[in-house]
């Protein structure tokens, strides 16, 4: 091995179809390359990287399962899943097909619902994991590919609790009151949370997952990162791309030119036009046929001069739905061909079958215009690989907005796939296009291809979940043990200039069923009193209450008080309230109001709090499951509505509080605290407004998050008990300074 592959983590690849696939001969068997995009993008790198590969490899005998494994793990770094023809029925057909496929396409009506097809689909997925776990280490990376193995990544992580996932979803996802169709949704996207990264194509694929999220489990992003228990979680974006130069150099071989003087001498001297999909609802096959009739009428001109060849790989056959899309449209080009052919002209060559690579080359290479067309689609390779063939730069390429390739390739003619209209007009449009604009056109989406191609996808993908891998490393959960606690008082005892700030409801107390509850008892009174004491001690309680609360429970004591995050301040012996921040404006409270007081009439038991700075929606009293699910609901409304507004939305313990963007702890301390440039700095709080003050810290800090979650505090205590108790113990660190 050269040195530097070394120091590389093993990859292992996960998808549903193997990269290779058994093929039965007479006498024995053989491997032959699976077919589809995600094989061929996939079965290269797997090479080059040397990476281990897992997935269902077709139907084997049960008498050459033992070969066949023997084979592909000693020849291929290949491990098979084999599946029986009746689970490969449910999970396959049924559930993955079924259930998830027109669904995750927004397509509601063709979903089917089986309880039986999802335990098949579950089991299935156990299978890979039992499978990969025979390999896996905890120091792996695993990738795991697509809908058909959405559970995965939770069966993994409960096996492998710090093993890296990545999951790329290869089709689009849907907004959530489509997805919330599906009865297993919470299960879907709980396992989906359990990688550590997840892909898509499109932007609006990502943010789609993400506002699912945010309504059902109640988790806000930042730029897509999420935190998910002791972990980060990212959503991100990467187009895949194609091996440019594999087909660009194709076009060029004797084989391919020999299919292209074929294809040419067969379909005539007119234009050539082509469409090629898989047999399948999503991909708009009777819209793009139906589209071609109505150009042939509005311009007739054009007949006898152009031909369309529809080429369409089969696709589950046995399957009436598809069989009777099958019969559509051979119905339609029927039509077509009958109410425009003549005895020297075919309007539309009809190829039903999957063509060998050479043929497809070369029909991409003849073909003067692509008409691609899907009614959703999640990339769609085809329309790139067209373009990587056209070395002249004179095709066109007519592309649906509904496919994840649209927003690249900006220079091609886009248009709705749902408008017969449109679309013949853009036909006409790229049948007068002169060969400038073409070229023009094709230069710059081709030098995109070359730059963004598969080995630069896959790199992004792996780079970022590396950087994901070392962001929960950072952020991951680091307990004030006895022997960081052991250096804090030492420290702390050294330091001729102390600051402590310290949240309140959370951290210093526990949440109580209502705000005005949540008094400070003796016990806390003293130990602030006692840690305030010693003069070279700053005590700072930087809290969301309200100015009245905290001068009522703490106002005797010789502490800064600082109220709505950072929004009022009162000196140490001083009475006066003064606001932080001139000119901050509260405007938006009248936009936001009526739909806080609306959750608050919905939901019996839940209250607004207004305060000088923001609003504050509680549901601590109120019933569980329906003011948890409106509370998400609520979160992703007001994410909506902040977008303009200038305040921030933040989801607390039971509540949600909305306030002036302007306003929060860190920036309280930068402007009123850091430059005292004390020599012991302690901070402590239990939730997301908290973040802001640590996040602005020097990294000396003592930041302590109150519970066991991912923070950007340095350590972690379990309980508001935990911190008093430490708190307690300063005080009897300093006896002599008072």
């Amino acid at each position: 091995m050269e040195e530097g592959k070394k120091t590389l983590k093993r990859l292992l690849l996960v998808s549903n179809r193997l990269l290779v696939t058994f093929k039965k001969l007479d006498g024995g068997f053989e491997f032959v390359p699976s077919s589809g995009g995600l094989a061929t993008a996939l079965r290269s790198f797997h090479t080059e990287r040397g990476t281990i590969s897992f997935g269902w490899p077709g139907s084997v005998p049960q008498e050459n399962q033992e070969a066949v494994e023997a084979k592909l793990c000693s020849e291929h770094n290949c491990y098979p899943v084999f599946i029986s023809e009746r689970l490969l029925e449910q999970y396959y057909e049924g559930f993955s097909n079924g259930t998830l496929w027109p669904l995750l396409h927004s397509f509601p009506p063709y979903a089917t619902y089986s309880a039986s097809d999802w335990d098949a689909y579950k089991e299935v997925n156990a299978k890979f994991c039992e499978r990969i776990m025979e390999v896996a280490r905890n120091d792996d990376t695993i990738w795991i590919h697509d809908y058909h193995l959405m559970m995965l990544p939770k069966f993994l992580r409960e096996r492998l609790p710090r093993v890296s996932i990545g999951f790329f979803l290869h089709i689009p996802f849907p907004h959530y009151e489509i997805l919330r169709l599906l009865p297993q949704h919470k299960e879907i996207i709980e396992s989906l949370l359990c990688a550590d990264l997840v892909g898509f194509h499109t932007h609006d694929s990502a943010q789609a997952l993400l506002g699912s999220v945010r309504r059902l489990l109640g988790y806000d992003n930042t730029l897509g990162q999420l935190t998910v228990g002791e972990r980060a979680v990212q959503v991100d974006v990467f187009p895949m791309g194609i091996d440019f130069e594999r087909y660009s150099s194709a076009a060029e071989t004797a084989e391919v030119q020999r299919e292209m003087t074929y294809i040419r001498s067969n379909m005539g001297s007119g234009k050539l036009v082509f469409s090629v999909s898989r047999l399948d609802y999503t991909k708009g096959i009777p819209q793009s046929l139906d589209a071609i009739d109505e150009f042939f009428r509005r311009y007739p001109a054009w007949r006898g001069e152009i031909v369309f060849v529809l080429l369409i790989i089969p696709s589950r056959e046995g399957v009436e739905r598809y069989a009777s899309l099958k019969r559509e449209v051979d119905e339609i080009v029927g039509r077509i061909v009958s109410t425009y052919g003549t005895m020297k002209w075919t309007p539309i060559r009809y190829i039903y079958r999957n063509l060998e690579f050479p043929e497809l080359v070369a029909l991409f290479a003849t073909s003067d215009i692509a008409l691609i067309t899907p009614l959703r689609d999640g990339m769609n390779l085809v329309s790139k690989e067209y373009l990587a063939t056209r070395n002249d730069g004179k095709g066109v390429l007519i592309l649906s907005e509904m496919a994840g390739a649209a927003k690249e390739l900006l220079e091609a003619v886009i248009v709705n796939p749902n408008s017969k209209e449109e679309i013949a007009d853009a036909l006409a449009r790229a049948l007068s296009m002169d060969d400038e604009d073409k070229i023009h056109r094709n230069t710059v989406m081709r030098q995109r291809l070359k730059t963004h191609g598969v080995k630069q996808w896959v790199e992004a993908f792996l780079g970022r979940l590396d950087e994901v891998i070392n962001r929960s490393k950072e952020l991951s959960v680091k307990m004030l043990d006895s022997g960081v606690q052991g250096k804090l008082f030492e420290e702390y005892a050294a330091a001729h200039d102390r600051l402590v700030m310290l949240d309140y409801d959370g951290t210093l107390v526990p949440f109580a069923g209502q705000p005005e509850l949540a008094r400070p008892d003796t016990e806390l009174l003293q130990c602030l009193q006692n840690l305030a004491a010693p003069k070279r001690n700053r005590v700072v309680i930087i809290s969301g209450r309200e100015r009245g609360a905290l001068t009522e429970w703490l106002g005797s004591l010789n502490i800064l008080l600082v109220a709505e995050h950072g929004g009022w301040m009162r000196d140490e012996g001083s009475r006066l309230w003064k606001p932080t921040l001139s000119g901050v404006q509260g405007s938006w409270k009248q936009q936001v109001r009526p739909t806080l007081d609306l959750y608050a009439n919905r939901i019996p038991g839940s209250f607004v709090e207004e305060k000088d700075f923001s609003l504050v929606w509680h549901y601590r009293k109120a019933e569980t499951e329906s003011a948890s699910f409106a509370g998400k609901e609520l979160l992703d409304t007001l994410t909506h509505l902040s977008a303009n507004l200038g305040i921030r939305v933040l989801p607390g313990d039971k509540a949600i509080e909305i306030r002036t963007m302007d306003i929060n702890k860190g920036m309280f301390y930068k402007q009123y605290l850091a430059s005292s440039k004390s020599q012991f700095i302690l901070a402590a709080g239990d939730d997301w407004t908290d973040e802001d003050l640590f996040a602005v810290l020097p990294p000396s800090a003592y930041s302590i998050k109150v519970g066991l979650k991912v923070s950007k505090a340095r350590f972690n205590v379990t309980s508001t008990r935990e911190l008093r108790t430490l708190l307690n113990r300063l005080e009897s660190v300093d006896h002599t300074d008072k």
